[in-house]
């Protein structure tokens, strides 16, 4: 609310060419979106409605989350304003969850200011698993790359520890399943970077690839997939060796993330994989220092807006062809036990 947020937002439908492809709805507050629109001289035109059953296609829906009346300081952020971005963020998921929406694409929120008693969790990756249920991925992605995290917002300090066969094979498993249902790709190659520099140079700097990372993969492998490594994380992406993969699993954040801003930086976007709705984002944060004078970027949030429709319209055409694959057995099924 007091970051970027909301101008990104405003400035993705400032173009009405974008409601051919979707009917956004905004949960949040009239008056701090008119007060952004004011400030930030935005002409997109916003429709009010007080429940979703009130929707307007091919309109900028906005529906009113809370309506107390707050001074929204640009750049700032407040105690007050975490705990309303909040309030938004839950009636947003609740509408997920109950499939009112078919999708959600979150803008940026600060951790520190939104943590309270009823959110410590490290982002909303962490928030929405809980909320949602089933475990998740966070996947960085473009058209061509798509990174994804074995581990998430957790300490350097605590990385090492956190790495465990188990944990190497749940990611590596819902990587694959997002792969086949929302990218339509039958057999999935995917890359795992190495936890040490070099991947521990045969022990000498670290024990964890030889003693884990590798004897992991080998595991994985006997099951029939195409998941390969370790491989150097220093070289993985500068020689390109990401092209060559469908999905890569980096160990930890800024082993996948730097790469990543580095490749793509305004360009891509955030998926949270594993999850039973569609969740996207921009591939930032919420910009304090610019907020308020008119000098975000939105091309991010516009393509987590496309992402998410089409991650949408692919997971819906990869669950009807498996039904008609079933429905194609029973008949067969049928036919031969008459």
């Amino acid at each position: 609310m007091s970051g970027i947020g909301i101008e990104i937002v405003l400035k993705s439908f400032e173009d009405s060419r974008m409601l051919d492809f979707c009917t956004p709805v905004i949960f949040a507050s009239s008056k701090v979106i008119s007060h952004h629109k004011k400030v930030l001289d935005i002409s997109t035109n916003i429709h009010g409605i007080d429940s979703l059953n009130n929707v307007v296609a091919q309109k900028v829906n906005l529906l009113t989350v809370w309506k107390e009346l707050i001074d929204v300081e640009l750049g700032v952020p407040t105690k007050i304003s975490g705990e309303l971005a909040l309030r938004s963020l839950e009636k947003a998921v609740e509408a997920l969850k109950n499939e009112e929406i078919d999708v959600l694409v979150t803008a940026p929120i600060d951790k520190n200011n939104i943590r309270s008693d009823q959110f410590k969790f490290q982002g909303h990756t962490e928030f929405l698993e809980d909320k949602l249920g089933g475990e998740s991925l966070m996947i960085l992605m473009t058209d061509d790359l798509r990174v994804g995290l074995i581990s998430g917002h957790i300490p350097i300090r605590e990385v090492a520890g956190a790495i465990t066969p188990e944990l190497i094979k749940k990611k590596v498993e819902i990587m694959r399943k997002s792969l086949i249902q929302d990218f339509n790709i039958s057999k999935p190659k995917i890359a795992v970077l190495g936890l040490n520099p070099h991947c521990g140079d045969q022990g000498v700097i670290g024990t964890e690839d030889d003693a884990i990372v590798k004897p992991t993969i080998e595991e994985i492998q006997k099951k029939g997939h195409l998941v390969y490594g370790p491989y150097a994380a220093d070289s993985f992406f500068g020689n390109g060796s990401y092209k060559n993969f469908d999905g890569v699993l980096a160990m930890y954040h800024d082993q996948g993330l730097t790469p990543f801003k580095t490749l793509a930086f305004g360009k891509g976007v955030n998926f949270t994989a594993g999850l039973n709705r569609i969740r996207t984002s921009p591939d930032h944060g919420t910009a304090f220092d610019i907020a308020g004078k008119g000098k975000a970027d939105f091309n991010s949030f516009k393509e987590a807006i496309f992402m998410a429709i089409k991650l949408f319209k692919d997971r819906e055409e990869n669950e009807s062809l498996n039904e008609n694959k079933l429905e194609i057995q029973k008949e067969k099924k049928n036919q031969y036990s008459k």
